[in-house]
């Protein structure tokens, strides 16, 4: 069953006194109920863009889409006040940095278990005037069903002494234990779907690593789908169903991941996979995309990537095809023209990110474009 199915979703930010600047556009993306989906891409890409536009965080943007559902119910069609009770209820959201997300003057116990009272099923008032006194009169009694909760949530996402931990403020946890409070806090309505953006910035491998089995085994545990955005291949291929691949505010290619991993098809997902240590030549220096991402004002025409493409030709300048690979496996790539088989188009020789490279033969294309530093 698919839960989110966007299709074609555009956002623009409008600026005073000059250009408006497209962030996102002609982006498709579906999370099926129960996958941790991976939306993965350089920074700059239009990921926390995407992320947030599911929330409505976005309100000095334009936004359009041809679809925009949950559920098959579209999100842009409800009011503010309908809004408020999708997220949490059936939305969560585990921002990038914890440490800004966490209220600094309230324990995370007191900031778990108002999620808990707004959008869990505890029979606890959770009015202005008792939320009000709960915050500067009262506090939430250790004996209310909401701080029970809340104190369950952090056992469950694995905090030692949750206990006290729940008696604690955002500034006195490490940042291990503040992103597990995230978690547990997103946790706190019982969602159907969380979107994680970047849940393990500017933590240490060790913590990364548990943090990541510790949402896999959450999403297995509740049923709840995800999806986990990043810039990390190598978190995509061990926690994502699959995977979504942006550059510059567009899709590039889309599939299983064991697809994109086992037969990556646009030359940009290639050269991201080469620029993972484990998959790099074992000899010389680490594989990286020559240039750097353009401005989202100053995108060149057609696909995004063309000028830091190796294999880039004058097709390029066109807008985007869509390309089928293999069943569920898609690209957006110039290099497929329509009625190619797949089989019959050899990729290995188009991806050589040292500044050039040929396309294979068999594809009988044009012989690529030199890429130089810059």
């Amino acid at each position: 069953m698919t839960l989110l199915d966007i299709e074609d979703l555009a956002v623009t930010f409008p600026v005073e006194g000059g250009t408006d600047v497209p962030a996102v556009d002609s982006v498709d993306l579906q999370v099926e109920a129960g996958e941790i989906h991976g939306l993965v891409g350089e920074s700059g890409s239009g990921k926390s863009v995407t992320a947030r536009s599911i929330m409505r965080l976005l309100d000095d943007a334009e936004v359009s889409a041809e679809r925009f559902d949950y559920r098959g119910e579209d999100l842009y069609a409800k009011s503010e006040a309908e809004m408020r009770s999708v997220r949490g209820d059936d939305i969560a959201m585990v921002f990038q940095d914890s440490l800004s997300a966490l209220n600094p003057v309230m324990t995370v116990g007191e900031q778990i278990a108002e999620v808990v009272r707004h959008h869990g099923d505890v029979d606890e008032s959770a009015s202005l005037l008792s939320e009000l006194r709960r915050k500067y009169v009262t506090g939430t009694s250790e004996s209310a069903p909401s701080w029970r909760r809340a104190v369950e949530l952090l056992e469950t996402v694995g905090i030692a002494d949750p206990e006290d931990v729940a008696t604690s403020y955002p500034h006195q946890l490490s940042g291990g234990q503040r992103q597990r409070v995230m978690i547990a806090s997103a946790l706190g309505g019982d969602p159907s779907l969380i979107v994680a953006d970047e849940p393990t910035t500017a933590l240490d491998v060790t913590v990364e690593a548990s943090i990541l089995d510790e949402l896999r085994r959450l999403c297995d545990e509740f049923d709840v789908a995800m999806l986990l955005i990043t810039h990390d291949l190598g978190v995509v291929s061990e926690t994502c169903d699959s995977v979504t691949v942006m550059y510059s505010g567009s899709v590039m290619e889309y599939g299983q991941t064991d697809q994109l991993f086992e037969s990556p098809a646009h030359p940009y997902t290639k050269g991201l996979l080469r620029s993972i240590p484990e998959r790099a030549p074992t000899e010389g220096e680490l594989t990286t995309i020559p240039g750097s991402a353009p401005e989202p004002a100053d995108r060149p025409t057609g696909c995004p990537f063309r000028d830091r493409c190796p294999a880039a030709f004058d097709a390029c300048s066109e807008p985007l095809p869509e390309h089928v690979v293999e069943d569920g496996h898609v690209t957006h790539c110039h290099l497929y023209t329509e009625g190619d088989d797949p089989g019959d188009v050899s990729w290995d020789a188009t991806i050589e990110m040292d500044g050039e490279a040929t396309v294979d033969e068999a594809t009988d294309r044009t012989t690529a474009t030199e890429v130089t530093d810059g």
